[in-house]
Parts: C-alpha cells; sequence; structure tokens
C-alpha cells in the first residue's frame, strides 16, 4: 500500500529535504496555462519534482500510478485559485537600495554579498516568484555561488539565471566607479566594462565562461548611475553588434537596459533579445520589436520607485540620480501602454534590488493601470516570462514534463490583480515552501 501523507494542516520542507515521490494537488480553480480559461476542480499530479499530468476532477491516491515504495504528499487547495510559479524577468537578487549602498560597495565581501542574496532570494521565493533573473551583479562570485546553491538546495529560494557583471563602457551605467577615487575605482573595475569591438567580445566570453547563463548590458545611460550623462546611447554601433554576435554565438540570450529611444532602437537592430526599461521608446522602437520578436520588460516599478525617493528631499538619491529620477520615472507607465497598444511582447520584470525584495508583485498593478487585464499581465509573468527566458518546455504553464512549480491564492487574481500581493501558497518542484 502506499505510503501515504495527508496534509489538511502543514506539509513544508525545508531547502535541502527529501521530497515526498509524488505531490498530488487538488486546486479548486486552475490556471494552467494563463491565456486559457480557468478550470475548476483539478488535480495535478507531480513525480520527482516535475508534472506528469493535470486530470479533471479530485484524483485519490489509488489513481495517480503510485507504486507501494512511493511516498505520496496530497495539498488540499479546493478553496483556492493555483496558477503556475511566478517568474520576475529583471531583478537584482545580491542587493537592496538604501542610504548606504555606496559605502557597502567597499565594506561587502563575495561572502557578505552571497549571505545577503540569500535572505532576498528567500522572500522572492516567499512571494511567489519560483524563478528569476538576475541582471547584474557587481560581484559574479557571489551571484553565481548563489544560483548553485540554490539549485542544491542548500538554501531556499527561486531558480536562479544569472549574467554576472553587465557589460558596460568604461564610465558608463554599469561601470560603477563613478565617484570613488582612482585608487577605489581600480579596485573597483569590473570584468564586464569593455571599449571597442574587441574588448566587447572579450568581456562577453569571460561572463560565459565565469558561468553566465544570459548577457546583460547597459545600451544607454541609467538613472542610478552617479554621473550627469544623460539617458541615451554609450555603445556605438558596431560595439553593440560584437555584443550580440558573440553572446549568440555561444547559445547566450542579449537583454539591454535601455533608456533614450536612440541606444533602444539600435540595440533592437543590433540583434538583441529582450529590452529593459524601454522608457523612451517611439513608433520605429514598436516596428522594431515586432519585426525582431524582442521582448520588452518595463519595470514600472522601478519608477514608481524612485519618483518616491526623488520627491523625498531626505532621501538618499545624489543629485545626478534625482534629477533623472524625476525625468524618467513619469513617462514610464505612457511607455508600456504605448507598447502594449502597439502589439508589443511584454514580459514581467521589476528591477528589484531597486524596490524591495519580496514586493515584487506590487508590479501586476502596475501593468493592469498601464492597459493589460489580470490575465495578460499574469501571463507576463508566467508563459511569456518563460518564452523571455528560452525556457517554454519547462517552465511558465502547468503541463506534463514542466517543474512542478505552483502558486496560489484564495481570491481571484483575474477579478482583483492586488490579491497576488499576498501569495497564500507557494511549490517549487513538488516541495512546499509557503501553506496558509
Amino acid at each position: 500500500m502506499t505510503r501515504l501523507f495527508l496534509l489538511a494542516a502543514l506539509f513544508c520542507l525545508p531547502a535541502g529535504a527529501q521530497a515526498a515521490d509524488y505531490a498530488v494537488v487538488h486546486a479548486g480553480r486552475l490556471l494552467a496555462f494563463p491565456g486559457e480559461e480557468a478550470k475548476s476542480d483539478q488535480t495535478v499530479i507531480i513525480k520527482d519534482g516535475m508534472v506528469e499530468r493535470v486530470a479533471d476532477g479530485f484524483i485519490g491516491q489509488d489513481e495517480i500510478g503510485a507504486s507501494a515504495d512511493d511516498t505520496v504528499a496530497v495539498h488540499d487547495l479546493k478553496d483556492m485559485f493555483v496558477m503556475p510559479g511566478l517568474i520576475d524577468g529583471h531583478v537584482h537578487i545580491l542587493s537592496e537600495n538604501n542610504p548606504r549602498a555606496r559605502l557597502q560597495r567597499v565594506e561587502m565581501s563575495e561572502a557578505d554579498l552571497a549571505i545577503a542574496g540569500a535572505g532576498f532570494a528567500e522572500k522572492t521565493l516567499m512571494a511567489g516568484f519560483t524563478t528569476v533573473r538576475d541582471v547584474g551583479a557587481g560581484s559574479s562570485d557571489a551571484i553565481f555561488a548563489l544560483r548553485d546553491g540554490i539549485a542544491r538546495g542548500d538554501v531556499p529560494g527561486p531558480r536562479l539565471f544569472a549574467s554576472g557583471a553587465t557589460i558596460s563602457v568604461t564610465g558608463g551605467h554599469g561601470d560603477g566607479t563613478q565617484g570613488y577615487t582612482d585608487e577605489i575605482a581600480e579596485l573597483l573595475h569590473s570584468k564586464g566594462v569593455c571599449d571597442g569591438v574587441g574588448e566587447c567580445r572579450k568581456a562577453v566570453r569571460e561572463q560565459v565562461r565565469r558561468g553566465a547563463d544570459h548577457i546583460k548590458l547597459t545600451a544607454t545611460a541609467g538613472v542610478l548611475s552617479n554621473t550627469a550623462a544623460g539617458l541615451e546611447q554609450q555603445f556605438f554601433d558596431d560595439e553593440l553588434k560584437a555584443i550580440m554576435d558573440s553572446a549568440h554565438a555561444m547559445g547566450r540570450k542579449v537583454t539591454a537596459h535601455a533608456h533614450g529611444v536612440n541606444g533602444i532602437n539600435a540595440a533592437l537592430r543590433a540583434g538583441v533579445d529582450s529590452i529593459e526599461h524601454g522608457t523612451y521608446l517611439d513608433n520605429e522602437s514598436i516596428r522594431l520589436f515586432k519585426r525582431t520578436g524582442a521582448y520588452l520588460v518595463p519595470t514600472l516599478l522601478a519608477g514608481a520607485t524612485v519618483v518616491e525617493w526623488a520627491e523625498d528631499p531626505t532621501s538618499f538619491l545624489l543629485p545626478p540620480q534625482r534629477a533623472k529620477a524625476l525625468q524618467v520615472g513619469p513617462v514610464m507607465h505612457d511607455m508600456a501602454k504605448r507598447a502594449h497598444e502597439g502589439g508589443v511582447k511584454i514580459a514581467f520584470g521589476t528591477d528589484t534590488g531597486v524596490s524591495k525584495h519580496g514586493e515584487n508583485a506590487r508590479e501586476f498593478a502596475l501593468l493592469v493601470s498601464a492597459g493589460m487585464t489580470p490575465m495578460e499581465a499574469i501571463r507576463a509573468a508566467t508563459v511569456a516570462g518563460a518564452d523571455n527566458l528560452g525556457k517554454s518546455d519547462v517552465l511558465g504553464s502547468i503541463a506534463p514534463g514542466k517543474y512542478g512549480d505552483l502558486v496560489a491564492v484564495e481570491g481571484d487574481p483575474l477579478s482583483d490583480i492586488t490579491e497576488l500581493e499576498d501569495i497564500d501558497f507557494v511549490m517549487k518542484e513538488g516541495v512546499v515552501y509557503k501553506r496558509p
């Protein structure tokens, strides 16, 4: 007879614990594939962390095909709305902006950053995000160590795809040495900084060598870099092409931080796979997005956050940062609205690390206010998020052969998208990390 664990109350395993052979989820409503209709009274059967099948009705233990030696965990979510684990395509998991952030760059070791990142990763997982894409860390060693530690089960956290060091021009957004003395700047110098075609090719290859899952570049200046360099294109066109070609030749997707329209369009023409922010996109940008199939990751939460800081006279923003925040933040909402109306593919991303970790789901309401339906916003954080990562075979929906990543809420997020700001149940690869 199958060894059965009926879990009417609690079944929650810490990271590294052995999961049951089978996890059986009885879902009152199941949105298995966002974009399609949610179904009532469904059973999801997960074997060894992967979805084996989805069935109508509430399947009992004798119908799942377990052997006498298999352990089975049954999760009663008959009163809940169940959907795939959420995907945030733009985070900075090792840090969180604060008044001491500039000092912490010279105070915190690689080990300190990895430990801090582990704490932020757990908050992110508890918020229902079972997969994230980290798009640039000052410390490649720490981000790769955290990614691999989560994968081994050493610490709880979302499945992590990491770019390592951001590819940036000297003195550009992503260099991160502005405002420090030359002696300190030299110590902080990133291996992702490059100038000229040859250096750019080498910088990309170096990140791949170190273990990057994808490549992140800064096609334009940025808001939070401590320099009054505007918000326009920083790489030359031949450098952008060298970055794309080098990354694609080594099987890596490329995403570009880009605010100014010239930088957005130059990156799209060079073959970038996605654009982060996209603040000043124009009609030509929309045509290029649609022609190339690139994704836009709007990061509206970051825009709202920096405006809040800039309007607070006691905040820690430096003068160049404050000026750029007031320039960029207010126009991002309209950008997302125009992109959505123009048919641009949108993937969910927050730039968390600018905002607080664990509050990622605030992005949903901002996307809806920009014109997306709740279903479209959810799809951006599931089906589209997986496609943006190039992982649609294992992520983004609840279907056979995909990871057993599920989240659930008591309310209906299709009626009130803010329900996702308080996730009640989190499962990753068949293991429950949070339940009511």
